[in-house]
């Protein structure tokens, strides 16, 4: 008899875990779990990996006409918008042309105003080289240029940057710390004046 309420039990004990997990997964997880702490080679190495698969090239990497069409410029790798290429002013914008790029997509236009990617090389001057992981943070958890600036502007995602463990971003940093700098003068962003 008590083998058999024992079973019993454990089924319904079962179940109770079943019912519980399947609530879980239908909830949107907010705190991601926590991520091991990495030595510095690790760390670095690691960035490299969220770099490229966040598709950071795809924006921040000047594109250049290959065989095949646009690919990024890997000898340009991360370094923004460049400062040589002037562009003219952007169409008006309609809800069909919410927004263009530039050929080398590195400078978006819409109603934000103009947005251009940014020297993410660590060059002392272009570049994030003088920034601390203080600032990176505060930047990418704030949308805020620097940390405290004005706002990073579309199409940059930094909200779904901002959901990013701290562990990864710290990856990210040393990563980005870790390539060659480029000297690239980026413009400064032109924010659209407010709607009347």
């Amino acid at each position: 008899m008590l083998k058999r309420m024992g079973n019993g039990i454990e089924i319904a004990m079962g179940l109770l875990l079943v019912a519980l997990v399947g609530a879980g997964c239908q909830q949107q997880q907010t705190v991601p779990p926590a991520a091991p702490v990495m030595d510095q080679a690790a760390r670095i190495k690691r960035g490299q990996y969220l770099v490229t698969v966040g598709s950071c090239n795809d924006c921040h990497t000047p594109f250049k006409m290959g065989e095949k069409g646009p690919e990024p410029d890997m000898s340009r790798m991360l370094s923004g918008h460049p400062e040589n290429l002037k562009l003219p002013a952007p169409p008006k914008f309609t809800q069909e042309w919410p927004g263009v790029s530039s050929a080398t997509n590195t400078a978006w236009a819409g109603p934000w105003g103009i947005s251009y990617t940014a020297n993410l090389t660590p060059d002392e001057i272009t570049g994030l080289g003088i920034w601390d992981e203080a600032m990176f943070f505060k930047a990418l958890r704030n949308g805020r240029h620097m940390g405290d600036g004005r706002p990073i502007l579309p199409p940059m995602p930094w909200l779904s940057l901002a959901a990013m463990t701290d562990e990864d971003l710290k990856s990210v940093f040393a990563y980005l710390k870790s390539i060659p700098p480029i000297v690239n003068h980026v413009p400064d962003a032109i924010e659209a004046a407010p709607p009347k």
